[in-house]
């Protein structure tokens, strides 16, 4: 199989040189959605609202909450360049930053010092039924997989191909289908390809190889005990991506094909309108007060934790499933990036232009459909190199057999030398070709991963995980309200918008006309 999947992506690659078109992958669109925890001075979780002047979390477009009121979370806008994009994100922390007083954001993907799941807030939108809608199915999840588990941070990267791209790459392929089905169709190669190379970016990038004694308070595990409050994995990279994390056993039996978009929505579906025993035993509403959105595998499909998801904007009350039938694949979530505690915004131009180069990468290799059995192989891939990524002579399951990581990403790498090329058209300075280099530095030697970064500074500064989380984060915040000069013009654009998500949610307030029980059915209709 190695050897037909280098053919055709020999074959790709050279369509798109001889196309005329060489800059044709350049300038594809990329959002970050950053999540932080806001704490106290001493690194606990802040049990105050969403700060007013950050806007109302329900209708702000760039600074909003994810599970709970704590948990703030920035949208950034796509922009054809990286650069652009992290100005963006820097902007919107000395923004936040303004509204904090003594609190900061943890610096971390693993939370802070939290007790118990009582301590975790859970995000509020107001009174609308919309509003209510969103806490409720935060409820649920709190109910389902414990609120701990949803403190977690991530960054999540966005990314949608450049137009030009689909009718250069439709010419290669001879294919006649229309537009919106081959951009789909595409884009499901990248989902199929990601599941099987996917783990590369858990080591490369993976930075929680630790945690607080307190996140695991009650759970077994096979962690080892770093200090008296830190315990870790010494070969781990990512344990929010692991099955102390994110990899979560009460999702294991949801199966959702990438095969097609087809596919994906019915089985995403099928998981929306199945009930589950476990979940109709908690009761949906319960003296009058509701306590999950259904008693089904999922709330809502946004509930399936994956690391890569097809998108589309959703119209008002529309479900994401709709919207993919409706418009077909508008971009990609890629959900794997843990918050870097060495990156002021959590993540930076290096990662963002590596992962667009193994995007395209992707994209151009062959991707036969993923059988369930090869697809539970895959998933195992991931958790093993999340939680074991830097353990010597380490194999994975590739194509019928075990194969050894180290020898794997080499050639992953060597692949994505053409795609950076053409990603570097006209840039003298060739940033994807650097940002490849530093990559292949780290499968040579795995003491320059992050991971294995931040056990080193753990170790000589004589701290474990929560001290350097709290310090790192103290760093950050110093970071930010010194910046100077500010973006006085970009900072008054983020308080103008701010203003208006206030007024824009009163108006749906205004709005709300009919019972929540007759809204929530209608919304779970699609």
């Amino acid at each position: 199989m190695d050897n037909v999947v280098d053919r055709q992506y020999e074959r790709r690659i050279a369509g798109l040189i001889n196309s005329g078109a060489r800059g044709v992958l350049r300038g594809g669109r990329k959002g970050v959605e950053k999540e932080s925890l806001r704490v106290t001075p001493e690194g606990r979780l802040v049990q105050t609202p969403h700060p007013a002047g950050l806007g109302a979390a329900l209708t702000s477009p760039n600074i909003t909450t994810d599970f709970s009121e704590a948990l703030i979370e920035l949208v950034t806008p796509p922009f054809a360049q990286t650069w652009e994009l992290l100005q963006y994100l820097c902007d919107l922390h000395q923004f936040v930053y303004r509204h904090l007083g003594e609190e900061m954001l943890w610096a971390t993907s693993m939370p802070c010092a939290i007790g118990s799941d009582e301590e975790i807030p859970l995000a509020r939108y107001g009174s609308s039924n919309i509003g209510r809608l969103k806490t409720i199915y935060r409820h649920g999840l709190g109910l389902r997989y414990g609120r701990m588990m949803q403190a977690i941070s991530g960054v999540h990267f966005n990314y949608s191909f450049p137009e030009p791209l689909w009718e250069v790459l439709a010419a290669v392929e001879r294919s006649t289908a229309a537009k919106r089905a081959f951009t789909s169709e595409r884009y499901f190669t990248v989902l199929r390809n990601y599941r099987r190379f996917g783990w590369l970016v858990l080591y490369l990038f993976g930075t929680s190889p630790a945690v607080p004694e307190g996140f695991l308070a009650g759970r077994e595990h096979d962690l080892q005990r770093f200090d008296a409050d830190t315990l870790y994995d010494p070969f781990a990279t990512s344990l929010r991506m692991s099955d102390i994390g994110y990899r979560n056993k009460n999702q294991a039996g949801v199966n959702v094909s990438v095969n097609s978009l087809q596919e994906y929505v019915r089985d995403l579906n099928r998981a929306i309108e199945t009930p589950f025993p476990p979940y109709e035993k908690l009761g949906v509403k319960v003296d009058g007060e509701y306590r999950q959105l259904s008693a089904n595998i999922l709330q809502v499909g946004n509930e399936y934790y994956s690391f890569i998801r097809p998108k589309r904007v959703a119209r008002s009350g529309e479900r994401p499933t709709r919207a993919l039938e409706r418009g077909g694949v508008e971009y990609l979530e890629v959900r794997a990036l843990d918050v870097s505690a060495f990156d002021p915004v959590g993540v930076n131009q290096v990662k963002l232009r590596f992962l667009e180069a193994f995007l395209a990468l992707c994209l151009l290799r062959e991707s036969p459909p993923i059988g369930r059995d090869e697809q539970q192989a895959f998933d195992r891939n991931h958790v093993t190199v999340a939680r074991r990524g830097r353990s010597p002579g380490l194999r994975l399951y590739c194509d019928g057999r075990d194969r050894p990581m180290s020898e794997w990403a080499r050639e992953l790498l060597e692949d994505m030398q053409a795609v950076c090329e053409l990603l570097d058209e006209g840039e003298p300075s060739r940033p994807y070709g650097s940002a490849l280099e530093r990559q292949r530095e780290k499968v040579e030697d795995p003491a320059l991963t992050p991971s294995a970064r931040m056990i080193a500074e753990m170790r000589e500064a004589g701290e474990g995980y929560f001290s350097l989380a709290r310090r790192m984060s103290q760093v950050h915040k110093d970071y930010f309200l010194g910046l100077y000069p500010p973006n006085e013009s970009r900072l008054g654009e983020f308080a103008a918008e701010a203003e208006e998500s206030r007024r824009e949610q009163g108006r749906i307030e205004a709005a709300d006309r009919e019972d929540f029980d007759t809204f929530l059915a209608r919304y779970l209709k699609g």
